[in-house]
């Protein structure tokens, strides 16, 4: 069995998308010479997030909308060269807006999600994805989702039925809006966003991928707290609430039969079980 080196970003983007390439440039270029294999960046990393969450805050135009088949995301897969790399995006669809994520490698776009569940006043920006679907790539089977997404389980559970064995989840997680503190390694949002991490790898004993954006962005304050957590819910890598990269070595193939030889969480689901008062059979 071989391992795969992976690592997830926790930096800081904005509007200016020649600058937001450069960083990404920067960053894939140093994952290359560490001999990383899959590199998560966060949510909005090419054109950055939205300045606010709140319903009457003045907003400016938002992020660059950008094709999944035009001269961008082309361009982020000729960075990309042999590497796996996920990167969030707005997607322009024609009719309509989504918050994406998008996995490249030199050979062009493995796959695509757009963003599902939208927090506060999101959807006033963008439109709703209606899918989790996990693809094959040159590192394994992915599933990839952003943000709000992996506070439900069931987004998690969809791709882990559909064999992925990696996700990755893009961030842009701002600190608490209310109650706010000043060291954010103290932030209930900051402890949130890292249970759902464990939480989600944990339940569905895969490997995952948590990138994030740092530093600030119009009212927006990022915890960071970029991660690789193994499939027994351990944070193997992490970043702390500053910008920074967490890199993980793991036989993936190897770390998930270990997880599921005796307590298979997927193997010992009862489907027939959870359908009533409505839920949903994941």
């Amino acid at each position: 069995m071989s391992t795969l080196r992976m690592a997830a970003v926790a930096a800081e983007f904005g509007r200016d998308l020649e600058e937001d390439f450069a960083i990404a440039g920067r960053l894939i270029g140093e994952a290359r010479e560490r001999g990383v294999r899959l590199l998560a960046l966060p949510e909005a990393c090419l054109g950055g997030y939205l300045l606010s969450l709140d319903d009457d805050a003045e907003l400016d135009a938002g992020p660059p909308p950008l094709a999944l088949d035009g001269p961008e995301i082309r361009r982020l897969a000729a960075l990309a060269g042999e590497l796996t790399v996920v990167a969030g995006y707005c997607e322009d669809a024609g009719d309509a807006r989504y918050n994406s994520v998008v996995c490249v490698t030199g050979d062009g776009v493995l796959g695509n999600h757009r963003k599902v569940h939208q927090p506060l006043s999101e959807d006033a920006s963008y439109a709703s994805g209606d899918r989790f679907r996990a693809f094959d790539t040159p590192v394994g089977r992915i599933g990839m989702m952003i943000c709000y997404d992996k506070a439900f389980p069931e987004s998690a559970r969809a791709l882990a039925l559909d064999g992925a064995q990696i996700g990755v989840c893009v961030s842009a997680w701002p600190g608490a809006r209310t109650a706010a503190v000043a060291d954010l390694e103290q932030d209930r949002w900051k402890r949130r966003f890292d249970l759902f991490d464990r939480a989600r790898a944990l339940e569905n004993q895969i490997v995952w991928l948590s990138a994030n954006q740092a530093g600030t962005f119009g009212s927006l304050r990022f915890v960071g707290s970029a991660k690789v957590v193994d499939p027994g819910g351990e944070i193997i890598a992490g970043t702390g609430v500053g910008a920074g990269v967490a890199v993980a070595e793991l036989d993936v193939a190897r770390a998930l039969e270990t997880a599921r030889r005796s307590m298979g969480h997927l193997r010992d689901r009862r489907p027939d079980t959870y359908t009533a008062a409505g839920a949903v059979s994941v």
